[in-house]
């Protein structure tokens, strides 16, 4: 009849088998999120002003042109 060992590991290769399964769905799931963030964050000035009109391929469309007469606030 056969004998079962169980070798041990210590706990870094067990987070390290763990980190190295989940990073690709976290990974993403993060892109996912902050992309939706920048989304319904894209109307507020701040969030206009101070980000997305500094980034070079987007900052000709979040450029605000808007005379300073015609801005209410």
């Amino acid at each position: 009849m056969s004998r079962v060992f169980y070798k041990s590991r210590n706990p870094l290769q067990y987070y390290s088998f763990v980190f190295r399964n989940w990073t690709p769905s976290l990974a993403t799931w993060g892109v996912g999120a902050g992309a939706g963030a920048l989304l319904f964050l894209s109307v507020t000035p701040l969030v206009r002003r101070e980000l997305l009109s500094k980034v070079p391929g987007i900052k000709g469309y979040f450029t605000d042109n808007t005379p300073a007469s015609d801005k209410p606030f």
